[in-house]
């Protein structure tokens, strides 16, 4: 085929509307594939929802409203150029910690955690989610313009760009999301090359300052989850409540499950926190291991495409980047999954893009756009095929 007939298929007035699509959305800096993963799972919370909340009508607008929030906010994040984000990556990170001694101040407390801001036109926003993208950003910023992989000092350094907002979050009372934050800032310094043989030491270290963290630091609460998740009949209608009503739905569910909106343990509200931490056991229940099998798999898909962006990325700022944001998604949906089926104790995460939510569900939409982004820059430095 000359360069005329190639012109006239690949790029010339008779172009299909398909590829004229697909190049309109990598003009725009789309990922479409990522775009139809991520929605695709909001669609499944949605019906999720729905189901949970015994078809609450107000909360599934309320839940759709954020989803179209969180949208809008990914395809604008996604224009950005990854030297602009780079450039005020710091100062994102400084106004986040602002936000989060503000919290301190004047944040609003719900199920013991203060945790969130009443702002004019912001209700309930939760600045410490927020962190859970801020952290790999700034770890990612002060990593990559520095020889790998990183020493000490640097090891240090980076250390206490995580531990400072990880400190005020759990000043705040909310373990759960400030282990995310933690973890994120380890997952870019693994990333970055830290040695295995440190990470050993501190994973040792953390291991034998545990015993001494439940019993002088540990509050009740927390050795409660605990002692349930080793038993969790010990104290079946207290601390253990949770677990033991989740099996039951999961246990319940069967192969195929008992039906949309057919779940007797969310339907007649034995299971707590139905539409945040536990709408696992829901999906369980009422969709069985089938659909248990199909939310996994699209968050299987949706962290390889994440992965093979950070791969692909044409520096190493946007690798780390990119890599510590599918880490920290894998991380969440690892946990939350774990938690609800007994294999961790609980600790109050929801399910990414699944359960209720307000500020997770844009700081998650936020990353989706830094991928987009970074994925753009990529393919366009990247010399044309002959």
């Amino acid at each position: 085929m000359n360069s005329r007939d190639y012109s006239q298929v690949a790029g010339g007035p008779q172009l299909r509307p398909a590829v004229r699509t697909m190049r309109w959305l990598a003009a725009i800096k789309i990922d479409f594939s990522l775009l139809v993963l991520v929605l695709s799972l909001c669609c499944f919370g949605l019906a999720a929802l729905y189901s949970a909340s015994d078809g609450d009508s107000g909360l599934i607008r309320r839940q759709a409203f954020i989803v179209g929030l969180g949208v809008i906010a990914m395809l604008t994040v996604a224009q950005f150029e990854m030297r602009l984000v780079r450039r005020v990556t710091m100062y994102v990170y400084l106004g986040g910690l602002a936000l989060l001694g503000l919290v301190l101040w004047i944040g609003v407390e719900a199920n013991g955690a203060r945790s969130w801001l009443d702002l004019p036109g912001l209700p309930s926003f939760q600045p410490s989610e927020l962190m859970k993208i801020i952290v790999p950003a700034v770890l990612a910023w002060y990593l990559s313009s520095r020889p790998l992989p990183p020493r000490l000092w640097q090891i240090i350094v980076a250390g206490l760009l995580v531990l400072v907002p990880t400190a005020l979050i759990v000043l705040q009372n909310d373990m759960g999301t400030a282990m995310l934050v933690a973890m994120a800032g380890f997952f870019v310094l693994l990333l970055a090359g830290m040695s295995l043989k440190l990470v050993a030491a501190g994973g040792l270290l953390v291991l034998l300052a545990s015993p001494l963290w439940y019993v002088f630091v540990a509050l009740e609460h927390q050795k409660n989850r605990i002692l349930s998740f080793i038993n969790p009949y010990t104290d079946p209608a207290g601390a253990g409540y949770n677990i033991i009503q989740s099996q039951i739905a999961i246990g319940s569910g069967g192969v195929y499950g008992k039906g949309f909106g057919e779940g007797d343990q969310s339907r007649l509200d034995f299971i707590p926190e139905s539409n945040t931490d536990f709408i696992f056991a829901v999906i369980a229940e009422e969709f069985g291991l089938a659909g248990a099998l199909v939310l996994i798999g699209l968050y299987a898909l949706l962290l390889a495409r994440g992965l093979l962006i950070a791969v692909n990325a044409h520096n190493m700022f946007a690798r780390l980047l990119a890599g510590g944001i599918v880490l920290i998604v894998f991380f969440n949906v690892y946990v939350n999954m774990a938690m609800v089926v007994g294999l961790l104790p609980v600790i109050g995460l929801p399910l990414p893009l699944i359960s209720r939510g307000g500020t997770a569900i844009i700081a998650l939409f936020v990353g989706f756009g830094l991928l987009m982004s970074i994925d753009a820059h990529s393919r366009r430095s990247q010399p044309p095929r002959d």
